[in-house]
């Protein structure tokens, strides 16, 4: 019998098929762009716009562009202080682990041409980034910039990006002139950063049509961000101090198919708050949760370990068994809880297609403590 492909891999092979449409205009680009540089001289001049002579591959002097791919620039950990300036057929430039404090318009000049941008691992400032830093990179796709001193998104950032990456920085707000125009933005990365409530409110990421996944973990979060897009895939706000999930919360975001809120102060959800038609993936380890709450028929992996549970009420996380159409859930982390027995064995017939339940060591509960579902 042929070996089905494992849970995780179908949600991985999805997300991935959501995320396709981003590569497609990529590669043509690419293909275009590669023949400006390997069509025979004797074929003569390729009529696109972006022809160079085969000859030539000019390089900053601080940096190491390689034959066998001169479109890469690399100038990464070199002790640089400022960004080099990039030849104008330069597509990748990699400039990250340096002590570059400002981000000017004089090394883009001639790089319009420019699709990834790694600046990442710097001392960059928010104060040294001139607004018009990227107004001419107009093909740009990624732009990395974790791991530096930022305290604002950076403004005037070309509206055709895919992934923005600002993780480890210090920036506490996000405003809608800052990225209202990233309409094509799928990826973006604010992590370990100093978000608070405040900071994101309003409209400011409604905006983003495109965006599939968001990453809040680690900042200063109370509640969970409104106005979220209705593209939304993934939303990940682990490592904050949410303390609950408002009813309906989901009603704007119904694509959700990965929610991973651990290591916050949730004490309870809404019951059906998760049911949605695509949620595969749910981690609301590290919490304060005691009550059951209604698993959707989608769900495949759920974490509900380091949490408060005294008991696991199986029949209000499944209310009916439909054999024609089984819940999908595989795996589910219980452990570091309070539980005092087994899970119910009626789980393996409301979840036929259970592979695991890993109970674990559970915390100690004094006798005296009342049932959390009582």
């Amino acid at each position: 019998m042929m070996a089905l492909p494992s849970t995780r891999t179908i949600f991985v092979l999805v997300l991935l098929t959501e995320l396709q449409v981003l590569c497609q205009d990529y590669i043509s680009n690419y293909q275009n762009y590669d023949e400006a540089f390997i069509r025979p001289v004797s074929e003569g001049p390729l009529e696109t716009e972006n022809t160079y002579a085969v000859q030539s591959y000019e390089c900053a002097k601080e940096c190491f562009c390689p034959h066998s791919y001169p479109f890469a620039m690399y100038c990464d950990h070199r002790k640089l202080k400022a960004i080099p300036g990039v030849p104008s057929h330069i597509l990748h430039l990699y400039a990250q682990y340096n002590e570059i404090e400002a981000i000017t318009a004089e090394p883009f000049a001639n790089a319009t041409s420019l699709r990834d941008i790694n600046l990442s691992h710097n001392r960059l400032q928010s104060s040294r980034v001139q607004r018009e830093a990227f107004k001419k990179l107009e093909r740009l796709l990624h732009l990395h910039l974790e791991h530096n001193n930022l305290e604002d998104v950076p403004p005037s950032l070309p509206k055709t990006l895919q992934r923005l990456h600002l993780g480890f920085n210090k920036i506490s707000k996000i405003t809608a002139d800052a990225i209202q125009k990233l309409t094509d933005v799928a990826v973006l990365d604010l992590c370990s950063n100093r978000l608070t409530d405040a900071g994101i409110r309003g409209k400011a990421l409604s905006g983003m049509r495109s965006l599939m996944q968001i990453n809040m973990c680690s900042n200063k979060l109370k509640s969970m961000p409104s106005d979220l897009p209705a593209s939304l895939l993934q939303l990940s706000v682990e490592n904050n101090s949410i303390s609950s999930i408002p009813e309906g919360y989901f009603r704007k975001t119904p694509n959700i198919m990965s929610l991973r809120a651990a290591r916050n102060k949730l004490k309870a959800v809404p019951y059906n708050v998760f049911n949605l038609s695509r949620l595969m993936d749910l981690n609301l380890g590290h919490n304060q949760l005691s009550k059951t709450f209604f698993v959707p028929k989608t769900l495949e992996h759920l974490y509900l370990n380091h949490n408060d549970y005294k008991e696991l009420n199986v029949s209000l996380m499944c209310p009916s068994v439909d054999q024609d159409s089984p819940n999908m859930l595989t795996y589910i982390r219980i452990d570091n809880n309070k539980l005092r027995g087994p899970v119910d064995y009626h789980a393996y017939a409301c979840f036929p297609r259970m592979r695991m339940i890993f109970y674990g060591e559970q915390q100690k509960v004094e006798e005296y403590e009342p049932s959390a579902e009582n």
